[in-house]
Order: structure tokens, then sequence, then C-alpha cells
């Protein structure tokens, strides 16, 4: 099963009744995990950061980090979204530069970014090798990287494939939005990292803590139309979590010299 990209050139980005509605709502968990880590594990003033955001998508993630006083720079390879990203940054008085570009050849200088992010793209880029070597490349030597993504293991294929996609009585992704082939290991990830010079700092997973059957209901409610993919999202109350079973998150250093 090949990955189908083009189904981010097809939907909305902030609709609520679409799709990536759920994305959405899972953003702010993913923010706060960040903002933790970079406030207060590191120390780091947000304000004035220079951050990339590679695969920003609609900007989801990118109008969180601006709001927060960074100088963020999306990049993403689907104009459409760019677009998207673009005028809903505008009614939100934000500033952010977006891009066209892809992972595995960024258009940037060297050591041009502060921090760089890369969140729900590993598993889409055609090499995970080349997009990692060049979030190395464009970040400052010392600095971190911040990466989400989806772990490749049966509880993943049963999550994001089966029930995402693939069923129709509870699924609430485009199909094909996600190959289970590309998913990939933390341990094989890290291991990428230490290739390209950077050093894990930590893992942790994201996931949600209301009862299994409960979320179940409410997937099959979304499917029948009685709830918006926005709500279904929000219903999930995604947070930080000790399973890395499905989504996984971390941050990394970029060696000094």
């Amino acid at each position: 099963m090949a990955v189908n990209n083009d189904v981010y050139n097809n939907l909305s980005w902030w609709n609520d009744n679409q799709p990536f509605a759920t994305l959405e709502a899972f953003t702010p968990a993913r923010f706060a995990y960040f903002r933790k880590v970079l406030t207060t594990r590191l120390g780091m003033e947000l304000k004035g950061l220079k951050v990339l955001d590679i695969g920003c998508g609609g900007g989801l993630l990118a109008e969180l980090f601006a709001g927060a006083g960074c100088d963020v720079t999306g990049m993403d390879p689907s104009g459409p979204s760019l677009a998207a990203a673009a005028a809903h940054a505008e009614e939100s008085g934000l500033e952010i530069d977006y891009q066209q570009g892809v992972a595995e050849e960024l258009p940037f200088a060297d050591a041009g970014f502060d921090l760089v992010y890369c969140c729900d793209t590993l598993e889409h880029v055609t090499s995970v090798e080349k997009a990692v070597s060049e979030a190395v490349r464009v970040l400052k030597p010392g600095s971190y990287y911040l990466y989400d993504t989806i772990n490749r293991t049966f509880r993943s294929r049963l999550a994001m494939i089966k029930m995402a996609q693939d069923w129709k009585s509870v699924s609430f992704a485009p199909k094909d939005l996600h190959d289970w082939k590309a998913f990939i290991k933390p341990q094989e990830l890290h291991a990428v990292f230490r290739r390209h010079g950077l050093e894990n700092q930590d893992l942790i997973g994201f996931a949600s803590n209301r009862p299994q059957l409960d979320l179940l209901r409410d997937m099959r409610l979304r499917a029948k139309g009685g709830i918006t993919y926005g709500e279904l999202g929000r219903r999930f109350q995604l947070t930080e979590h000790k399973d890395t079973s499905v989504v996984y998150a971390g941050y990394a250093r970029k060696a000094s010299s």
C-alpha cells in the first residue's frame, strides 16, 4: 500500500467537519510537551526563536509556536496546504513565513535555525535518512530537533491503519493516508539520528486515558455523522503518555561542533 500524499492537496485544514480536524484537536497536546521541554527542561526563551516547521501542512503547530513568540518558517510540499496555512495565519493575526519544499532537500542555508521540528511527517517522506540529514544541516550547532511520528507495531497497524483508515464503521482518516511499512520504530529513528550528529534526549508517547470502549463508541458515532471530526478529536483527550506503541515523540540535540 502506497501513501497517498495527494490527500493534502484536496482536503480542508481548518474545517471541523473535515478529517484534518482530528489532527487539529491532537495538536495542543504535542505543543504542550514541546513547550515544556523548551522552557522548563532546557530553560529556553521562545520569543524571537528562529524556528523551522518541516511538513507544516495547514499550519496547525506553526500557529501555536508563532503565538508563543517564535519566528516561524513553515515548509511543506503541498501548495494548497500552504495557501490554507497562510490564509488562516493572516486571519489569526500571525506572521509566519510559508515556503514550498520537501524534507529531503530543504531550501535553506546551513545552520540557519535555532530550532527545527518535524511532526506527522517522517512517516510520509521518501527517505527518513535524507530528511534527518537535511534537518541537521539547517540547525545551528548545539540546538534541538523536536519530532513526533508513528511506531511500527501491531497496535499501530490496528489503530492507525485498520481502525483509522480501513474499517468504515469507525474510520476517521482518508484512505491510504498512512502505510504501516513506512512507520519507524524509535530505535531505528534514533540510529538515524546518531549517524547524522543528533543525540536523542527523550522519548514519550501520546495517547488517550479514556476507556477504549468509549473511544470506539465515539468513532462509530462520528462514522454515522453524529459528531464532527473535530469533536471526535477533542473527545480523544490526547495527552502525554508512557505508551509509545502508536504515536511517540521526543527531542534530540545537535552536536556543538
